[in-house]
């Protein structure tokens, strides 16, 4: 994967995309939308099967790795495929027969560019960002969108009592959650084509602290805790029932559907995590990402 001091951005998503596409012509590559500034949303198919997963990542821009994990995720899942080899200890020919797996690898791609490159006052949101940010330069901890939304509290689930809690009526770095759930172009892409595709599972991955988050106020299915455990076992990470959060992706996707939703906080340390950490927290999310597809019904 392609990758450059300050980080890994929507250039070299574009390229690794690229790459993946010319390697791997059974892997599928299409737009699902598009951010605030125009930049494509992608999503990767992998997998003929019945069973229709979905990954996630960078929905906080700081938390832009995991869009590095999700995409040597991707390559190294398409080759076992082509070599019929296996992927975290699974065959990935029988998770490709029986799954099919959609990767959105970079959900905030302004944001992203932003935490990593910073704005000069040629950016259109020069000005804003500025005072959204409390009159610094330095992005490196920004999460939202380039319009200063929090993506992952903008779900119609229960969002105005995450609005309420958050307490953040304005733009900025973190927490607002925008004037009503799904104003954003990212979250309102992101939900009408969840509703489209019909998806069975969802797992949004974002750093740090290595847990899994499985519940949602007693609306996910019976079966999602006994996942949760299975995913915790395979990846070293833990198991968590969380309270007193709402409005974010799998929180909106369990109420809705009634179908297992996970968050995975991956790695350890303060956002964003550095490239030193990759190695490490790969080899967990690999395994946990494998797990996940095995998880899907035979």
């Amino acid at each position: 994967m392609s990758r450059t001091k300050s980080g890994y951005g929507p250039a070299q998503l574009a390229d690794d995309i690229r790459r993946l596409e010319r390697k791997f012509p059974f892997v599928n590559v299409s737009t699902i939308g598009r951010s605030v500034l125009g930049k494509p949303i992608h999503a990767i198919r992998i997998g003929e099967g019945t069973f229709r997963w979905h990954f996630n990542g960078a929905c906080h821009a700081n938390e832009w790795i995991t869009s590095l994990l999700l995409m040597r995720f991707a390559g190294d899942y398409a080759k076992a495929c082509r070599k019929r080899g296996q992927i975290g200890g699974k065959t990935a020919r029988e998770l490709y027969n029986r799954t099919t797996l959609w990767i959105v690898p970079m959900l905030n791609p302004d944001g992203v560019e932003l935490v990593q490159q910073g704005v000069t006052p040629k950016h259109p949101f020069y000005k804003e960002l500025k005072i959204w940010n409390r009159g610094s330069g330095l992005f490196h901890r920004w999460k939202a969108n380039i319009r200063g939304v929090d993506l992952n509290d903008q779900f119609p689930a229960h969002w105005e009592e995450e609005r309420d809690r958050r307490s953040a009526d304005r733009p900025g770095p973190r927490d607002h959650c925008g004037t009503g759930p799904l104003t954003e172009p990212e979250t309102a892409a992101l939900a009408e084509w969840t509703e489209r595709m019909d998806l069975h599972a969802v797992l949004a991955l974002h750093t740090q602290g290595e847990e899994i988050y499985w519940n949602y106020r007693d609306c996910e299915p019976i079966q999602s805790e006994a996942w949760a455990h299975r995913l915790a076992l395979a990846s070293g990470y833990r198991a968590v029932k969380l309270d007193g959060s709402d409005a974010g992706y799998k929180d909106w996707f369990i109420e809705k559907f009634r179908r297992p939703g996970f968050t995975v906080e991956a790695g350890w340390g303060h956002n964003p995590l550095p490239l030193d950490d990759l190695e490490e927290m790969y080899d967990d999310v690999l395994k946990l990402l494998a797990e996940a597809l095995d998880l899907s019904p035979s």
